[in-house]
C-alpha cells in the first residue's frame, strides 16, 4: 500500500483547508487514520476512518471542526478542517496500519 497526501498550505486562524489522501494497493476494509506532529512533540492521532461501515473517530481538540470523509471509488480519505487554530499547524500523515504517506504542512497564522 502506498499513501500520497495533499492539500496543505497555509491559511488564517479561523479558516479552512481540506486534505486528502489517495491510496493505491490493497486496503481491504481497514481504518485509515490522519495523524500530526509538531516539532519536539510525539505523533498524535487525528482524524479516523473505518472502511467496514465507515465509522470516524477524532480527537477532542478538533471534534465539532473537522470532519473525515473516505471514498473507496476514488481510494481517497479526505480530512475537511474547519475554523482552523494556531494550534492545529502542524505536519499531517495520512497512515494505513503500517503504512505512512509522505506530510503535507498545515500552516495557521493568526
Amino acid at each position: 500500500v502506498q499513501l500520497q497526501a495533499s492539500g496543505g498550505g497555509l491559511v488564517q486562524a479561523g479558516e479552512s483547508l481540506k486534505l486528502s489522501c489517495v491510496w493505491s494497493g490493497n486496503v481491504d476494509y481497514h481504518s485509515i487514520a490522519w495523524f500530526r506532529q509538531t516539532p519536539g512533540k510525539e505523533r498524535e492521532a487525528v482524524s479516523c476512518v473505518s472502511g467496514a461501515d465507515r465509522t470516524t473517530w477524532h480527537t477532542d481538540s478538533v471534534k465539532g471542526r473537522f470532519n473525515i470523509v473516505r471514498d473507496d471509488v476514488k481510494n481517497t480519505v479526505y480530512l475537511q478542517m474547519n475554523r482552523l487554530k494556531s494550534e492545529d499547524a502542524a505536519v499531517y500523515y495520512c497512515n494505513h496500519m503500517a503504512h505512512w504517506g509522505q506530510e503535507t504542512q498545515v500552516t495557521v497564522s493568526s
